[in-house]
């Protein structure tokens, strides 16, 4: 997705990521990280930018930063689910070490959680704020 030619890099088995033939286990194991990462992340954007386009629709002008502001945090939302679905696909992929050895390795989703929970965390900061501000 934000690499030059992803299908030729990753590999499994030895095989280029384009041309592998997957087992059922390994189907399964991708089919349910699509619906655990990609699925909810592009659900709560949506959801984020539907919220938007209400609050931006039905509202007066006074209430239109709060609707840019969830257009932003849904925006954020979708970047962070496009850096982890290439996270995935690396981790899923790549099967050779630094130092050449094969093996997978597994990495949490951890550095995910941090840059959601600090988007959010502005997110809402921000609406408290605007919230406050409404009645000025």
């Amino acid at each position: 997705m934000f690499e030059p030619n992803a299908a030729e890099n990753y590999r499994l088995r030895m095989h280029r990521a384009r041309s592998v033939i997957l087992t059922d286990e390994e189907l399964v194991e991708i089919r349910a990280a699509q619906r655990t990462f990609e699925g909810a992340y592009i659900r709560t954007a949506l959801g984020q930018f539907s919220f938007a386009l209400v609050i931006l629709k039905i509202f007066t002008s006074e209430f239109y930063s709060i609707g840019a502001l969830f257009a932003l945090y849904g925006t954020g939302i979708l970047i962070t689910s496009l850096l982890r679905r290439q996270q995935g696909n690396k981790q899923f992929f790549s099967e050779t070490g630094e130092d050449g050895l094969h093996q997978k390795k597994f990495r949490t989703s951890g550095n995910v959680v941090v840059v959601l929970t600090a988007l959010s965390v502005a997110a809402y900061a921000t609406l408290l704020i605007l919230t406050l501000q409404l009645g000025d």
